[in-house]
């Protein structure tokens, strides 16, 4: 087994927001139309939108399952018919979910040398407020700024966190695309998906997204989609279940339908619309959405490149391994992955502090199985840490 003695970098860390991340910095006009906290039959409840909120069973995180408690349960070592049980006792919240200085703290702890920093909450807000465009910008505006307040966009160059893009409204999604730039962020967020506005869906290569993506790639910032609710309960309907996302509440069937549906069609409207075509600097990252969608999704482009040579403007499987970094479930077939694309796109992350991800970040290496010291020096903290600069 190698020894990772240096330190590594991780492309998947969580923070756990304030009571008043969504509202700190909301603009009153939207303070009913956003996010607001309401007593509900003797419990805190969130309010999105003017409807409770479901994504986060408990969104006020304290108590708080212990980092990685579901390891053995995501495994397959551990079946549980009632999730709640596989959490286990539950635990006050710790300074370092919310604080940046004894976050770092744990991260020298941890021999991490940075990491990229991402919502836990906030990934499953956009859904909410699709169809209110101005409402969403502002409470990701919002949240935007709670994220600088807290944390910082940089934090002593090694908490790297993400301000949260919606394109709803591409003019708004390129102002705050330039606020991100302006204060110096390296990596932004946004969810999988199709851009669901009060119009009609349309993909994020549509070239009225252009003028944001020139911003992101000329700065090279890191574009990173991070699962969340990407809104794909939709479909799910005429197959009898529920759109209503619920984190760790989810049936069978809705995840067999829904579990990298959403991270494959966003790459693949990426590529297929020509948005690497048009900025070749820009860097996609995808974040706990697993890797075993990036295999069938090979052959697909590489079928319809060989039927329709004219609708691409380059190969399109080069441009995926070219632009594209894929960090895998750590329960993956990662040598499968790194096969696919190369073992200098594929990264390490932990979803540390999340019930789900690893307790020590740095056992990842536990399933580097096969791979030489090179590989995981690249996989373990190279790879990510270059996408934390702009390119040279």
């Amino acid at each position: 087994m190698t020894t990772v003695d240096y330190e590594i970098f991780d492309a998947d860390n969580h923070y756990y927001e304030a009571t008043d991340a969504f509202t700190r910095h909301l603009e009153p006009q939207f303070a009913k139309r956003a996010m607001q906290w309401a007593e509900v039959d003797g419990r805190t409840r969130l309010v999105v939108g003017g409807r409770i909120n479901r994504f986060i069973p408990n969104p006020q995180f304290d108590p708080v399952a212990r980092p990685g408690c579901l390891d053995d349960y995501f495994r397959g070592r551990s079946p549980a018919d009632d999730i709640r049980g596989a959490f286990g006792q539950l635990e006050p919240i710790s300074p370092a979910y919310r604080n940046r200085d004894a976050r770092i703290e744990v991260l020298d702890a941890q021999g991490m040398k940075g990491c990229f920093m991402f919502p836990t909450l906030g990934v499953g807000m956009e859904e909410a407020l699709i169809g209110d465009p101005d409402a969403a910008h502002a409470a990701f505006r919002a949240l935007n700024r709670w994220v600088d307040d807290d944390w910082g966009l940089h934090y002593q160059e090694r908490i790297f966190s993400a301000p949260y893009l919606t394109l709803l409204d591409p003019d708004q999604a390129l102002d705050e695309a330039r606020w991100a730039v302006a204060g110096g962020a390296r990596v932004v967020v946004m969810r999988a998906g199709p851009v669901m506005a009060p119009t009609g869906g349309r993909s994020p290569g549509d070239a009225r997204y252009d003028p944001m993506w020139r911003v992101l790639a000329d700065a090279g910032v890191t574009v990173a989609y991070h699962s969340g609710e990407a809104g794909y309960g939709r479909y799910v309907v005429d197959w009898g279940e529920s759109a209503e996302f619920e984190a760790f509440r989810r049936t069978p069937l809705y995840g067999l339908l829904t579990s990298d549906r959403a991270i494959s069609d966003t790459v693949a409207a990426l590529i297929c619309h020509g948005v690497f075509d048009r900025f070749p600097s820009l860097r996609v990252a995808t974040i706990e959405s697993g890797s075993e969608w990036v295999h069938p999704l090979i052959k697909k482009l590489g079928k319809a490149w060989s039927m329709t040579p004219g609708a691409f403007a380059a190969d399109p499987v080069a441009r995926l391994r070219s632009n594209v970094w894929v960090a895998p479930y750590y329960e993956d077939d990662i040598r499968h992955l790194a096969d696919a694309i190369g073992s200098d796109h594929v990264l390490f992350g932990s979803d540390w502090p999340h019930a789900e991800g690893l307790a020590d970040p740095r056992s990842f290496v536990d399933d580097l199985e096969g791979f030489s010291d090179d590989e995981v020096r690249l996989i373990m903290r190279d790879n990510a840490e270059a996408l934390s600069r702009p390119p040279a």
